[in-house]
């Protein structure tokens, strides 16, 4: 040993393999490992199980274990696992304090750790301590509010704790940070799940304008018919179909739009939208609309539906055409031949302005050739189909004169022809073309001509009159209205009577108007002229102005009381009320409001086309007092209930000594007929509780002013007392 010590150290020898044939059992080395698992061969035993006896056996064992993870940390403090496994011990111990002053040390280390906060939260939550959380969930909200982790989790621990109030306000300040939209649903289902629609519906208008995709606004349209919202739901696509506009069309928001109207049974609605879409969306993105609107009119359309659909889409097969050459005037002359079988003359007109815009950019007789036949169709289309004249061609020719300042000839070609075909259309152009080079002799004239040709056009004469107010002469104004208003017939009537009654007001001439208001009224007593009469003499300065409107009130009232339209003379009343609670005293606020009608229901029977019964329909009357003080037969039943009360009262001493057969004697009979057919006649289809409200109040309001007035049916009343029921009953 010395020796080898002090020389070189002895290698080991290596034994030698003497047989290197290979084994008769070979042996892989998956096997080998497998077989190690097995034996476990490698397994450590466990270390040795401490038994902790004492309180100090207890804190040496603690102190140690503190030790150790405070080493750890010491070594490497950007570690959180380290802080992490250090306070979940100390959580382990009870140690709640120790856990919660690791956990913010490791903030100090790392704020933005997001596992570090959920670990810390969820200590807490174990131990509920609800207030600690909630501090913690705030802070990490505040530090870090683009983790919707920690949103979630606070959200969903207040709504476990019943916060409902608490977890809104979580939601909504998560909400001003404008989050994805699972965010948004998750704050949405939150209110559904309280019944809270409107709350939801508030939500989804915001979420609408911070994502603003399609599919959203179609969730929101979808909320909304769930709910039962069906108008709500169709405002929403109408909305989100004014939101993108024409430029951003989108197929899927019409489909959705076209498949809701479906469900709704509104066919016609369906059409609409697959027309207007397949009018705005290119062909190339439209593949999914035709396919729906096809399958549409395929279910619910007739024969002309389906052709529609074809047309259109052979319609977009030209578009396509037209746009990628428009000097291709084949295709535009197959466009316009499937446009004029559709029969749409505007369409057709659209169209052929577009062809004719495509001017051939060489002057060579060979490129212009199918060009000039795309004119010859337009006029022939015009003059054969439509069948009028070209009333754009006479002033662009008038206008081509001017431009070349050949004055002369453009007023021969205007008058050539309003003598050939007078249209309004011309007639306009020509006192605009005369407007604009101040030749107002010639427009007096030419509105002379305008009025010969066409007398019932109110806008002529009121256009007349405004050219000669402008020029300063008032009276010849004044005689254009009045000729205007002596017409036998005219297409707007009303229109020609506020233009004059506005420029009288306007000349200050508010006697003129008066008598301008007479005048109407004698033609017709609609209630919007007596209105507008009135708020005329309130708007007049003056000492009397409020008797007087007050006056207009009085005998529009008067006027009106044989109205059969109730609705006018409700409006009229209305009317005068609010006058009077803005003008008026107490009193006349008062009888004012005695004018009012009652509102009641009543029952009217129904007969249909052939005769028969077709059942009782319900609507509401208007009962308005005056009128109910003047009907016969109310007075008359106010008279007989109050001679019944007294024909009771003189007969209690004679009917205790009758026998229980005599008692319903004739006339009590005759008298309940009576009355029974007197009430039945005004009430017979109220209800019970309305007929009682009614009578009560007509008999107090008839006994009142028959006991003044008719002194001579109180006599007979009287007389009727002092008769006996045999003499009644003879």
């Amino acid at each position: 040993m010395a020796s080898t010590a002090a020389g070189k150290q002895r290698i080991p020898k290596v034994a030698k393999v003497k047989n290197k044939a290979p084994a008769d059992v070979q042996i892989t080395a998956e096997q080998l490992l497998r077989e190690a698992k097995e034996r476990e061969l490698e397994l450590l035993p466990p270390p040795p199980k401490q038994k902790i006896t004492n309180a100090e056996e207890l804190n040496d064992y603690k102190l140690r274990k503190r030790k150790a993870f405070e080493d750890n940390i010491r070594k490497n403090r950007t570690i959180i696992s380290n802080w992490i496994k250090y306070a979940q011990w100390e959580e382990s111990q009870k140690e709640v304090q120790r856990a919660r002053s690791i956990y913010e040390r490791a903030l100090d280390v790392d704020h933005r750790n997001i596992t570090l906060w959920l670990k810390y939260a969820e200590m807490e939550m174990k131990n509920r301590q609800v207030n600690h959380a909630r501090n913690i969930w705030d802070r990490a909200i505040t530090i870090l509010p683009r983790v919707n982790q920690f949103w979630y989790k606070y959200t969903y621990m207040e709504e476990m704790l019943g916060n409902v109030a608490g977890c809104r306000q979580a939601f909504e300040r998560w909400m001003e940070w404008e989050p994805d939209e699972q965010a948004w649903h998750s704050y949405i289902n939150f209110e559904l799940r309280y019944k809270e629609v409107d709350k939801a519906r508030t939500i989804y208008e915001r979420f609408v304008m911070v994502h603003p995709e399609v599919k959203n606004w179609i969730k929101y349209a979808r909320f909304e018919e769930k709910h039962g919202y069906i108008a709500h739901s169709r405002k929403v696509y109408e909305r989100a179909a004014e939101f993108y506009g024409e430029d951003h069309v989108n197929e899927n928001l019409f489909v959705a739009f076209a498949k809701f109207e479906e469900m709704q049974k509104e066919f016609e609605r369906v059409r609409v939208i697959y027309k207007y879409a397949l009018d705005k969306i290119p062909k190339n993105q439209a593949q999914e609309l035709f396919k729906n609107y096809t399958m549409f009119e395929k279910k619910f359309g007739d024969r002309r539906g389906i052709e529609d659909v074809i047309i259109n889409k052979r319609r977009f097969q030209y578009e396509e055409e037209v746009k990628a050459n428009p000097l291709n005037y084949d295709a535009w002359f197959d466009y316009l031949r499937l446009v004029e079988s559709d029969g749409d003359p505007d369409t057709v007109r659209d169209v052929y302005e577009r062809a004719i815009a495509n001017i051939p950019p060489i002057q060579e007789k060979r490129h212009w050739r199918r060009y000039i036949y795309l004119w010859i169709n337009y006029a022939l289309y015009e003059e054969l189909e439509v069948k009028f004249t070209f009333a754009k061609i006479w002033l662009l020719f008038a206008q081509f004169e001017i431009r070349q300042k050949n004055l002369q000839a453009a007023r021969k070609i205007m008058g050539t022809a309003i003598g050939k075909c007078p249209k309004n259309k011309l007639l306009k152009g020509y006192i605009e073309l005369e407007l604009q080079l101040r030749e107002f002799d010639r427009c007096r004239k030419l509105y002379e001509k305008y009025l010969e040709f066409s007398p019932e056009n109110c806008t002529t004469w009121i256009k007349f009159a405004e050219l000669e107010t402008i020029l300063g002469d008032v009276e010849r104004s004044r005689a254009i209205f009045e000729l205007a208003i002596g017409q036998p017939r005219l297409d707007m009537p009303e229109v020609l009577w506020k233009s004059y009654i506005d420029f009288e007001i306007e000349q200050e001439e508010f006697e003129n108007t008066r008598n301008l208001y007479k005048r109407l009224l004698q033609r017709t007593q609609h209630v919007k002229v007596w209105i507008s009469y009135a708020k005329f003499e309130l708007s007049v300065d003056g000492p009397d102005r409020l008797a007087k409107c007050r006056q207009i009130f009085e005998e529009a009232n008067k006027s009106m009381r044989n109205c059969e339209e109730k609705e006018e003379r409700l409006m009229l009343l209305e009317s005068w009320r609010d006058f009077e609670k803005e003008f008026g005293s107490d009193s006349s606020r008062e009888r004012v409001s005695k004018l009012l009608p009652e509102k009641v229901k009543k029952r009217r029977k129904l007969t249909a086309e052939d005769g028969s019964d077709a059942g009782w329909e319900e609507y509401y009357d208007y009962i308005f007092p005056e009128d109910a003080a003047n009907q016969p037969n109310l007075k008359l039943l106010a008279m007989a209930k109050m001679w019944k009360r007294q024909q009771i009262n003189t007969d209690e001493p004679q009917e205790k000594g009758r026998s229980v057969e005599e008692a319903p004697s004739v006339e009590a009979e005759e008298t309940g007929l009576a009355e029974k057919q007197a009430e039945e006649e005004p009430a017979r289809n109220m209800t019970e509780s309305e007929q009682e409200k009614t009578y009560d109040d007509r008999d107090d309001e008839d006994s009142s002013s028959s006991s003044s007035s008719d002194s001579d049916e109180d006599e007979e009343a009287k007389k009727k007392q002092s008769k006996s029921p045999q003499e009644d009953k003879d």
